[in-house]
């Protein structure tokens, strides 16, 4: 599948942190969360579009790997794609790199494009395959 690439920096800060010194495991889907908000919005399906349409993001699968620490004031990258859409299933990857282009965590999120009125998955719109870049 043709799509986007999305590069999202981020410095980790002392509030990301467990009593281990190093990244919280559920401060990782937090942050990727952030990302995924970063791409909608720069694509312009943020949360007003959301809420007049009644179409948005929902997720149904995660998996996440965690390949190196992660550590205070270090700079990251979230670097996110769209991997494929079949029917109403998107599988999107994320990748946290630390500065020196290694993997520390890997993510694989399975979503769909959620009707609040129907409260069921629906087919992605145009203005949605559009708006997690999908290009074709």
């Amino acid at each position: 599948m043709d799509s986007e690439v999305y590069d999202y920096p981020l410095k980790i800060r002392e509030g990301h942190l467990d009593t281990f010194g190093h990244m919280n495991n559920a401060v990782y889907l937090q942050i990727l969360e952030e990302a995924r908000w970063d791409v909608l919005n720069k694509n312009g399906y943020g949360l007003d579009y959301i809420r007049k349409t009644g179409l948005g993001p929902t997720i149904v699968e995660v998996n996440l790997k965690f390949r190196r620490e992660i550590k205070v004031l270090q700079n990251v990258t979230i670097r996110s794609q769209l991997k494929s859409y079949e029917g109403k299933i998107a599988i999107f990857e994320q990748l946290i790199l630390n500065e020196a282009g290694d993997v520390c965590c890997e993510a694989i999120f399975k979503f769909g494009l959620f009707d609040t009125n129907s409260r069921r998955l629906v087919e992605p719109t145009p203005e949605w395959a559009r708006a997690i870049g999908r290009r074709t």
